[in-house]
């Protein structure tokens, strides 16, 4: 901990609340005058027990440990669609401090309904570095690492590598089976999100466990799912991707009820979820 740093983040701390913070402004000149990321100056604070003000909502979740774990922690997001698009903004704004996000494609008119990374002026550019912008204007203590490559069974562990969690935010069966089976063979959990039409499936998957295959069995499997019929309107991805979001800070905090060895299954249209166990 420098102390030159330590004593100018005292000298700029304010009370709120009942606790010593620091807006974010200050954060932002103190890592310019001290020449580090703005992510070092938060570390520094939270350690002195001075939080940076723009996590005061999320503290009496997380806890001052916990937010320091958070922004040091690593996850990866494969797929930037509807679903990783809400992962990604979640993640950034509790402070993840570093996120490799994994998608080749760019985006096109008919992702407006739905991709909250996707603007009118988004239309033809990488998903990756549409992502990687966005996670500077709302956090930039966060760290992207941006691939715009296609996930294969041979890239994703040199692209994966230093995740202690991989996010599966993809629309293909086969290549959510994939994912799986690279998560396990480097030994991290992957956080499953599904939808259709107004339903969705999250699961989250441990080293070892059956997992998709539970479900899908150990055969080939279709391209797609019931998507293709049932669409993906606005609402549903925003619904799972909260799920997932809860699943990977569960894991990265180490507590809580994890869907691990069950799915949740979630019918907006019917006003219903349930879970259903899964593998063992």
């Amino acid at each position: 901990m420098d102390p030159s740093l330590l004593a100018r983040i005292r000298e700029s701390a304010e009370a709120t609340e009942g606790l010593e913070v620091i807006a974010l402004d200050r954060v932002r000149a103190l890592a310019g005058e001290f020449g580090v990321l703005s992510r070092e100056v938060e570390l520094t604070a939270l350690e002195a027990r001075v939080l940076p003000r723009r996590y005061l909502r999320s503290l009496g979740t997380v806890g001052w440990e916990g937010q320091i774990k958070l922004l040091r922690s690593t996850v990866a997001v494969v797929g930037l669609g509807g679903l990783g698009g809400n992962v990604v903004e979640g993640l950034a704004r509790m402070g993840v401090g570093r996120l490799i996000l994994v998608d080749f494609d760019v985006f096109v008119d008919h992702n407006l309904n739905r991709q909250v990374l996707c603007s009118e002026g988004d239309v033809g550019l990488l998903k990756a570095e549409v992502a990687r912008a966005r996670v500077a204007q709302v956090n930039a203590a966060v760290e992207v690492i941006a691939h715009p490559d296609e996930a294969t069974r041979e890239n994703l562990p040199r692209l994966l590598e230093g995740a202690e969690v991989v996010v599966d935010a993809l629309d293909r069966l086969p290549s959510r089976l994939m994912l799986q089976e690279v998560a396990q063979k480097i030994g991290i959990p992957m956080v499953h999100g599904a939808i259709g039409g107004y339903v969705g499936q999250v699961m989250t998957i441990f080293p070892g466990d059956e997992g998709l295959r539970a479900l899908y069995g150990g055969g080939s499997v279709p391209q797609q799912g019931i998507e293709v019929q049932l669409g993906c309107p606005a609402a549903t991805p925003m619904m799972v991707a909260a799920w997932q979001v809860q699943e990977v800070l569960k894991i990265l905090l180490g507590r809580g009820q994890l869907l691990r060895y069950k799915m949740l299954f979630l019918d907006a249209e019917a006003g219903t979820f349930e879970f259903l166990e899964i593998g063992s």
